[in-house]
């Protein structure tokens, strides 16, 4: 693909994500017009709307693992790591919650997990550390703790969409929550998340 060719596949995803977010019904059409293209435009980049919320979410999943990745790196403590890691992952997966609701229909939940499976990997490999040096304890191993985690944030994703929980809120409650699934005090892990996101603002 030329230079050229994947700014306009940049621009139309940037512009498709916007709709998408604004109207999830949202059709080709609309997003060509938004995107002050013909539609036939949009359909030279993908081949279905299908095809488009396909790509979008991989667009996303790159995302939560480079902020993943990027989070805890250098990060020694594994509850700090993984309370940065948890905050930053939700700072991306936020913005893209309701195209998470959206995917589910086409993607499927399991085609959303597998694009996540090096985070978890990560996130298992930081458990284990973290439950070898008697920071985390959990009746759980590492790899079942992973999966916990993961569907934690999609949980808290889901609640946000329906009112259940404050979006400003939430990004704390997912990190307090995962260090508690862990096996961390309350009392630290809220300190922890409060120490991180103040060092992160």
């Amino acid at each position: 693909m030329t230079g050229r060719a994947d700014a306009n596949r940049r621009r139309l995803m940037d512009v498709a994500l916007a709709e998408l977010l604004r109207d999830p019904d949202a059709s080709m059409d609309q997003i060509a017009r938004a995107a002050g293209v013909v539609r036939r435009t949009v359909y030279g980049h993908f081949p279905s709307r299908d095809a488009l919320i396909s790509a979008l979410t991989d667009d996303a999943a790159d995302a939560v693992a480079a902020a993943h990745f990027a989070a805890q790196d250098g990060v020694e403590d594994p509850a700090e790591a993984l309370a940065r890691s948890i905050l930053a992952v939700w700072e991306i997966a936020d913005r893209y919650r309701l195209l998470v609701s959206l995917a589910q229909r086409s993607v499927t939940m399991e085609g959303i997990r597998q694009r996540l499976a090096p985070v978890r990997r990560s996130c298992t490999e930081l458990l284990q550390r973290g439950l070898k040096q008697g920071v985390f304890s959990s009746p759980l191993p590492a790899q079942a703790l992973a999966h916990v985690h993961e569907q934690v944030l999609f949980g808290l994703m889901e609640a946000v969409n329906d009112g259940a929980l404050p979006p400003e809120s939430a990004g704390s409650a997912a990190a307090v929550t995962a260090l508690t699934a862990a096996g961390v005090p309350a009392d630290r892990a809220t300190r922890l998340a409060d120490a991180v996101s103040t060092s992160a603002s």
